[in-house]
């Protein structure tokens, strides 16, 4: 933890480096302080199926969620606020047109119905 998904409509392909968003993503999650490195993943999943709003084949989406373990809401808050100003940053262009829907949500994950293992911790932690 933490997750990062991004769902997006397959008309954004072109329009939209979907590695670059992920790695601007994977940055401003580390630098929030919040969590780890070992721990941050981030990926997006194009979705090839969806309909939007009033069916213009110009419409498009992505729906953004972070998947994380228990912190106190001001840190959550915040953590979001910075995941997306960065998120709008990165993509200004497509709010240049009426067509384009953001957002991004947070859900908890409590410890008692999530399960992990991290090999990447023990390389990435700093023991000094």
């Amino acid at each position: 933890m933490p997750h990062f998904t991004m769902e997006y409509s397959a008309n954004l392909d072109r329009r939209v480096d979907m590695g670059e968003l992920c790695e601007e993503v994977r940055k401003t999650m580390l630098a929030t302080g919040a969590f780890e490195a070992g721990a941050v993943r981030v990926r997006a999943v194009r979705c090839e199926a969806y309909a939007i709003a009033d069916a213009m084949e110009e419409n498009a989406f992505i729906d953004m969620v972070l998947r994380m373990a228990p912190r106190p809401d001001e840190v959550q808050k915040a953590v979001g606020e910075q995941i997306f100003a960065a998120a709008e940053a990165f993509l200004a262009p497509l709010f240049n047109t009426p067509h384009f829907a953001l957002s991004l949500e947070i859900r908890e994950i409590g410890r008692p119905l999530s399960w992990r293992r991290n090999a990447m911790h023990a390389r990435l932690r700093d023991d000094s």
